[in-house]
């Protein structure tokens, strides 16, 4: 572990403890804490790869208005007491180039990403003003609902509701003229049978927040998997998930 040093009276002599504040702030969304399970943060030196510092951020998702305005410069804060953060402070002897690392949502692990960051720390130099550091997070939490992993269906069986469950990476609401509209955003779910693709079908938005559905016909009997994916055209941000299930055969006669 990075360990301090003494400066004693020397002016300019470097200050060992280093407060260091990261949050994760998802793509066109909010930052993600506690509500999405945090996301676990790992510091090490980018050099030789020590482990200076781990935990998972803690908090909420901040203030809305203050995130997603619409005009506030490159140097407006984003963060507000609330926003979700994972603190650590260091002991260093010199300068060091660290890399955080955040994974997660950790209670929505089908979506999770890992996102890298690097930036130079002097001892004693403080990384928690303003907005902290702040990485951003790509992707939507996209949960699909039915038929659930693996399920046979009855033999016969001709169509089946495909269900899936969207929002942003930090859990915020996806509605038909929303601040998050379900009007912006594709979601579509691409098929499989028996291994071949055979097309793909739109999911509407099903009349609760965040809740995407198609019907789904079913041609033949075998085994189906249906890759739902959220997509925004306007920035590219992207989230899938995936289901499987199995239609048998009729019995002869």
């Amino acid at each position: 572990m990075a360990k301090s040093s003494d400066p004693g009276n020397v002016p300019g002599a470097p200050a060992g403890p280093t407060e260091i504040v990261v949050r994760v702030i998802g793509k066109d969304s909010k930052f993600i804490g506690t509500s999405m399970g945090g996301m676990r943060i790992t510091l090490r030196d980018a050099h030789t790869g020590e482990l200076l510092a781990t935990g998972i951020t803690v908090g909420g998702t901040g203030d809305t208005e203050r995130i997603m305005q619409p005009q506030g410069g490159r140097r407006a804060r984003l963060a507000d007491d609330t926003a979700a953060r994972f603190t650590a402070t260091l002991d260093l002897d010199e300068p060091r180039l660290i890399e955080a690392e955040a994974y997660g949502p950790l209670a929505q692990l089908q979506a999770a990403h890992r996102v890298l960051s690097t930036q130079w720390v002097v001892p004693g130099r403080s990384l928690a003003g303003g907005d902290g550091w702040v990485l951003e997070l790509p992707g939507f939490v996209v949960d699909v609902l039915a038929p659930p992993a693996h399920v046979r269906l009855p033999s016969g069986t001709r169509e089946i509701e495909l269900q899936a469950n969207v929002t942003m990476m930090c859990g915020c609401p996806i509605e038909p003229g929303g601040l998050w509209d379900a009007e912006r955003y594709e979601v579509k779910a691409l098929l499989k049978r028996d291994g071949a693709a055979i097309g793909g079908i739109d999911l509407a938005y099903a009349g609760e927040t965040s809740r995407f559905a198609a019907r789904l016909p079913l041609a033949a009997p075998g085994v189906y998997e249906a890759l739902v994916y959220a997509y925004d055209p306007a920035n590219g941000n992207t989230g899938l998930d995936s289901t499987t299930f199995i239609l048998p055969a009729e019995p002869p006669g």
